[in-house]
């Protein structure tokens, strides 16, 4: 025992000199990113509406590429579910990235703000300047700037199907000056209907975000009153089992798109609950992420351009 801890101790002597720090660029990381993968900042500084800087009120990107050789010039950006209240980051954002990373494309999940700070509209804000971020910056990743999609989980379908929507120029810096209207829209059991008032007065969103909410307030962001022709080519994703968010919105959504002329497909599964990611072990439900290949490939999206 003794000569244990007389190896021992240096190391824990060592471990416990504190080591310094990186310092943090906006939109770099020192060195080459471990495992392909960085964090930067959305905006430069204080992202707008924002009261502080911490990190609930700090937008990010996180960047996942594909393996060196294997990029086929398409990019996603990935935006997880919560209910506008949190962020189910690993089974609707990493695990979702690395897939499609693993076949070629850049993704980039989305930290968009949520909870009481950053009621809607706010969220909505982050969207569009990320899908700006990657068109602005599509030079830099090796991105075709016109095959960049968005895919939205729950409430991030909410979100990544009204910055589809609203996508046009901002008026702010040279990122904000490029379109945020993705070429392509995947959604996975995206929470369309959470704003519409039920029959009690009330609704999912303001029960989701707590007391003091209007629900009259938040009428305006039902997405089907936002669809228009200039929608993007649309994949919709929903399980019948789904009592959370009934599968009927995306029905309703579908049939939207489809009286606009909007290239559209949706697939509803029997079973499976709300929040089943990639699909998980369902080997019913692990079939959807197979499909939407098939969809991604048939819109050409898969295959490095000529």
């Amino acid at each position: 025992m003794a000569g244990l801890t007389h190896w021992l101790a240096p190391l824990l002597a060592l471990a416990l000199i504190p080591s310094a720090a990186p310092a943090h660029q906006t939109g770099e990381a020192p060195g080459e990113p471990m495992l392909g993968i960085e964090t930067i900042r959305l905006y430069p500084g204080r992202a707008p509406g924002a009261t502080g800087d911490g990190p609930d009120e700090t937008p990010t990107l996180t960047i996942m590429r594909p393996h060196r050789g294997h990029e086929n010039g398409t990019a996603i950006v990935v935006a997880p579910g919560g209910g506008y209240m949190g962020l189910a980051d690993n089974l609707e954002g990493r695990q979702v990235a690395d897939w499609f990373a693993s076949r070629g494309m850049t993704a980039f999940v989305l930290k968009y703000r949520v909870g009481a700070k950053a009621r809607l509209p706010i969220p909505f804000a982050d969207g569009h300047r990320a899908v700006r971020f990657v068109r602005a910056n599509a030079a830099k990743y090796g991105i075709d700037p016109k095959r960049i999609g968005m895919i939205g989980f729950s409430a991030g379908g909410h979100l990544s199907v009204t910055v589809a929507a609203t996508g046009a120029p901002g008026t702010g810096d040279a990122v904000d000056q490029t379109d945020s209207r993705p070429d392509f829209l995947v959604l996975g059991y995206p929470w369309l209907e959470g704003m519409q008032i039920g029959a009690n007065g009330r609704s999912q969103y303001c029960d989701f975000t707590g007391v003091k909410c209007d629900p009259k307030q938040y009428t305006r962001y039902l997405p089907l009153k936002s669809v228009t022709a200039r929608m993007p080519p649309t994949f919709i994703y929903h399980t019948t089992g789904d009592k959370l968010v009934p599968a009927m919105g995306s029905l309703r959504f579908y049939e939207a798109l489809q009286a606009k002329g909007v290239e559209a497909e949706l697939h509803v599964f029997a079973r499976g609950d709300h929040g089943t990611g990639l699909g998980g072990y369902d080997p019913a439900l692990a079939r959807w992420p197979e499909l939407m290949e098939a969809w991604l490939r048939g819109l050409g999206m898969l295959t490095p351009p000529r």
